[in-house]
């Protein structure tokens, strides 16, 4: 079994990927910026006894990083995996968002994965082994309007996971890539409703189509078992679709020219209703769902 660290564990993909693997018998190391405020996985781990140690570790501080992955390492001798998992996600209209949320989305995602890598790699490299595991987006591959804060730090993590992959397979390390497609989670519930003044009103088709996901049924746990497999060697190579509707949309936009991927953005609402309904998303319930504050943490 492997000793794993795995960042943003409060909610979601990384809550449930920490319970799932110390399940199977691996130590985890469930790092989270605020453990105080978000105690359940804690209460989770001592009411089941599970093998998971909660760690304060901020991934856009240089200190914090630094000190979890030392304590991981004095704690248990070495470090086997680093599931980066940690990440916000804004829907935002180029035009309109302010230069510092772009900032800061991709100081979180991207820096931060990178200084996690930059943490973890002088202990695999004296041991000539460790997995690194980068939780990608399938919008780091299908680039939709108002997703570009988000899509830019997902294609940068795709092509820093590329890059690394080819620098420490010659020392034993192998990189892999998980893809998850749009998955609900609770953080979903807090996406702001659209400007009524905005120059960009289709926005409520993206916001209308996450929100949706609710409906689809998709555990965040498929994430989960994706990371399981790769660790325990069930699933080989570097990049791995983690859910049945990121398939989905990597067809569709395989299937598309540049030019119509793009004109597809103008077709009328109607139409895009029902291509949403092809690709098993029932949208027309959300476009005018109230909400009320963006999707950052």
């Amino acid at each position: 079994m492997s000793n794993v660290l795995i960042t943003g564990c409060s909610t979601g993909i990384g809550f449930a990927t920490a319970e799932l693997l110390a399940r199977k018998g691996h130590t985890v190391y469930a790092t989270m910026r605020h453990p105080q405020g978000a105690p359940a996985l804690a209460q989770l781990a001592e009411r089941d006894n599970l093998p998971i140690t909660i760690l304060p570790l901020d991934v856009d501080s240089d200190e914090s990083v630094k000190t979890a992955i030392a304590q991981v390492l004095a704690q248990a001798g070495h470090l086997d995996v680093l599931v980066n998992n940690a990440g916000i996600a804004p829907l935002s209209v180029v035009e309109e968002t302010p230069l510092e949320i772009y900032q800061r989305v991709m100081q979180t995602n991207y820096f931060g994965t990178l200084r996690c890598i930059q943490a973890v790699l002088p202990s695999m490299r004296e041991r000539r082994s460790g997995l690194i595991i980068n939780i990608s987006s399938i919008t780091g591959k299908v680039y939709a309007p108002y997703f570009g804060a988000y899509s830019a730090t997902k294609a940068a993590v795709e092509a820093l996971s590329e890059t690394l992959a080819g620098e420490v397979e010659p020392l034993g390390i192998r990189v892999a890539v998980v893809i998850p497609g749009i998955i609900y989670t609770s953080i979903m519930d807090k996406l702001e409703q659209v400007a009524p003044d905005t120059f960009y009103p289709n926005l409520a088709r993206m916001r209308a189509l996450l929100l949706s996901s609710k409906e689809n049924n998709i555990p965040v746990s498929v994430v989960g078992d994706t990371i399981q497999e790769i660790i325990s060697g069930q699933r080989t190579g570097f990049r791995h679709v983690a859910s049945p509707d990121a398939a989905l949309f990597l067809g569709y936009r395989a299937s598309l020219s540049d030019e119509d991927w793009i004109a597809s953005a103008s077709i009328d609402e109607e139409t895009w209703i029902a291509g949403m309904a092809q690709m098993g998303n029932n949208v027309r319930p959300y476009l005018k769902a109230p909400v009320n504050s963006p999707v950052l943490s």
